[in-house]
């Protein structure tokens, strides 16, 4: 059963700013509420207060730039983000993970700042803007600040953001010339939570086809989605080959702390890192060559 709580819908992000400052030691933010209300029933949470900003339409957009990358407002859907025909040619393998994220229904109504604020480790959208460099920005009453995304998640569920803050926009870069990026998640129900979910972008020499940069990005293998910079190294300031694929695949597994569950054991994930590092930096070496 939910415990009472007092409901409040803004519809400027002034007044939620204002109602979260005024609320700041006991208040949940509700943006579409297919995390937070599950939590509510369980009794893991019992806020007395709840905001919800699904009806602040300022902060509902994808705006895309050449120059300065995308910008996406925290309450787009994400079957919005799925059906953006921006988002599917400049970033495609955004709209690829919101593919098999969740049901319809859930897609619908879910948001994306809501998910990546919820901080699941086995969270979608996470490892694929890591994978892309994000950023997200934070406001309260006062003043806003940007975070990296990489330095975003602390613990379980548990975010820099600090009381009075939430998430209003997150940012993404715009990919340099020769740059791939690929995601996949491993479940056994389709559009279920990810087992295991790896993230990889790769940027190539335009000169020798090296690679320039990576990036490599695991979910549900720890406390918190991250990268495998060991991995990276394997990769990075050399030419990419299947023996250096499968090594950086050996590496990452070693990076990870995984727990073992109903899902898969400890010794499976670690596995399946193995196995789907080498298939993602793999297919974002393809797409790299290919831009």
């Amino acid at each position: 059963m939910i415990h009472p709580f007092e409901y409040f819908a803004p519809k400027k992000l002034k007044d939620a700013l204002k109602l979260i400052d005024e609320y700041t030691e006991d208040y949940k933010i509700l943006c579409g509420g297919q995390s937070l209300l599950i939590l509510m029933r369980q009794g893991l949470v019992a806020p007395a207060v709840v905001i919800d900003i699904k009806g602040i339409s300022e902060l509902d957009y994808i705006k895309n730039d050449a120059k300065t990358g995308m910008k996406i407002g925290t309450i787009t859907t994400h079957r919005s983000i799925e059906k953006s025909e921006v988002i599917k040619k400049s970033y495609p393998s955004l709209a690829i993970m919101e593919k098999r994220l969740a049901s319809i229904q859930t897609k619908n109504r879910g948001s994306i700042g809501g998910n990546v604020c919820h901080g699941d480790p086995a969270g979608d959208p996470a490892p694929v803007f890591m994978a892309l460099g994000a950023s997200v920005k934070l406001a309260n009453v006062k003043a806003e600040r940007t975070v990296k995304i990489d330095e975003f998640y602390v613990d379980y569920f548990e975010t820099v953001m600090q009381h009075g803050e939430m998430l209003i926009e997150i940012q993404v870069p715009t990919p340099l010339p020769y740059t791939g990026t690929a995601y996949q998640k491993f479940n056994i129900i389709s559009c279920d939570q990810a087992t295991v979910s790896i993230g990889a972008t790769i940027t190539l020499s335009a000169k020798d086809g090296v690679c320039k940069d990576c990036r490599i990005v695991m979910g549900a293998v720890a406390p918190t989605v991250k990268r495998a910079l060991k991995a990276e190294e394997v990769l990075r300031g050399n030419k990419i080959t299947d023996k250096l694929l499968v090594k950086a695949g050996e590496v990452a597994s070693t990076e990870t702390d995984p727990i073992s569950d109903i899902n898969a054991s400890i010794e499976y994930r670690k596995e399946l890192v193995k196995v789907m590092v080498k298939r993602m930096a793999a297919e974002a070496l393809n797409r790299a060559n290919k831009a």
